[in-house]
């Protein structure tokens, strides 16, 4: 299996960034979820509470800061790839 990308945190709540490579160069997915414990084992679930919508929404907005810096230099690295086979 491959690593995500990036993850952010904030307490419970997680954000992880997949990159996936695609004909057009890589494209983004982002996952959120929030850990729970249940027993002894630790679990995600995508469901959120009311409480987490606010953490939640500053994660996504740093998860898409992260992208567009990440599209950013895929761009760039693919230009630089592009003069050097020229």
């Amino acid at each position: 299996m491959s690593q995500p990308a990036h993850k952010l945190r904030d307490g419970a709540l997680q954000v992880t960034i997949w990159r996936n490579p695609g004909e057009k160069g890589n494209w983004y997915s982002v996952i959120p979820s929030r850990g729970y414990k249940k027993g002894d084992a630790w679990k995600q679930t995508e469901s959120l509470g009311s409480d987490d919508l606010l953490a939640m929404s500053k994660l996504l907005s740093q998860a898409h800061t992260w992208i567009v810096d990440a599209k950013r230099a895929d761009a760039k690295s693919r230009k630089e790839s592009a003069q050097a086979a020229a």
